[in-house]
């Protein structure tokens, strides 16, 4: 069987360290990009929780080991986004820096792609609001 169908994104992303690489990065983005302004100001001034969490979190998605679970149990994404209003434009402001910090983190473009789709899957799934009317 190919390795590389069958190893888990965690590990074809790299372990640990890859993961930590793009968790960091991503945050980087979130604070620093003027296009991320609205999702930014969602979170706390201080983002190293937050960094910490969305590592747990996704070494676990990944396939690798369940260090959210094993923390905080189940993940209830939804339910812990509720307090948070979340529309198309935090879900799109979100998935901005996450597809910057996977293309300067991930050489695999297939495994890019793959994740390009579940997370904007997820980022979707995370709304809670309607999107304002057009103007």
């Amino acid at each position: 069987m190919n390795q590389t169908i069958s190893a888990s994104p965690f590990s074809r992303i790299g372990g640990e360290p890859a993961v930590r690489r793009l968790v960091k990065r991503f945050y980087e983005l979130m604070d620093t990009l003027p296009e991320a302004y609205g999702i930014r100001k969602l979170h706390q001034p201080d983002l190293s929780g937050a960094e910490e969490k969305l590592f747990m979190y996704l070494c676990g998605w990944l396939g690798g080991p369940q260090l959210y679970v094993e923390k905080f149990g189940h993940p209830k994404l939804r339910a812990r986004h509720l307090p948070f209003p979340i529309a198309s434009d935090e879900a799109e402001q979100w998935m901005l820096c996450m597809r910057t910090a996977m293309a300067e983190t991930i050489e695999d473009a297939a495994l890019r792609a793959a994740l390009d789709k579940s997370l904007n899957d997820l980022a979707y799934h995370m709304r809670n609001r309607n999107d304002p009317p057009a103007a």
